[in-house]
């Protein structure tokens, strides 16, 4: 059975820049301010959901081929892209051993989280709950497990807190996007979040 090491619930912040990381559970406002399409995500904060820029409108007569390749599109986007960051807010949310079941520590995020998804402030947005593991066991049980964990999150947040399960989007990652990078079989309390990313109106 896995075991659950993470002795405290941790919410990466940006705060002037920087980023801060809270000892206890972060509040709605903490969560409100993160997840708010304002700009105060900047480099060095919060991981979120990557999106390549619009490519620009060039020739395909004017992109360099090598011999014997083929001619790419005129759409492609390029590898060197910017890359802009949806709104996000990284949680730590604590699971029993192996499962889905929430914890006390979990429900207390959950209820910051559930107060922020339920304000004002973002009653206009959608929401990906995404649920991440470490690398220890396979790829398609973690991958499963973290599926399950995210619904849980989605259930909780919308049976305690009114929120409209139309706006929550619960899907499970595993190890796929990991935190820290680790080998397999690598037990990283960081890997195992919760990430919630604003998907916009």
């Amino acid at each position: 059975m896995r075991k659950i090491f993470a002795p405290f619930i941790a919410l990466p912040l940006v705060v002037a820049g920087l980023p801060v990381f809270a000892q206890s559970s972060p509040s709605a406002d903490q969560i409100i301010k993160s997840l708010m399409p304002s700009g105060n995500l900047v480099a060095g904060g919060t991981r979120g959901i990557r999106l390549g820029a619009p490519a620009p409108s060039v020739p395909s007569s004017a992109i360099p081929i090598a011999t014997g390749q083929p001619r790419p599109p005129a759409h492609a986007t390029p590898a060197h892209a910017p890359q802009t960051a949806a709104p996000s807010a990284n949680l730590t949310v604590n699971f029993a051993s192996g499962s889905a079941d929430l914890t006390p520590q979990a429900i207390q995020a959950l209820n910051e989280l559930g107060r922020a998804l339920s304000s004002q402030d973002l009653a206009g947005y959608k929401f990906r709950i995404e649920g991440h593991t470490d690398t220890v066991g396979t790829a398609d049980a973690n991958r499963q497990l973290s599926e399950q964990r995210a619904n849980a999150v989605v259930a909780y947040i919308t049976s305690h807190f009114g929120v409209d399960p139309g706006r929550l989007q619960a899907i499970g990652k595993g190890q796929e996007e990991l935190a820290v990078p680790t080998p397999s079989q690598t037990a990283e309390p960081r890997n195992r979040r919760v990430l919630v990313v604003n998907l916009g109106a």
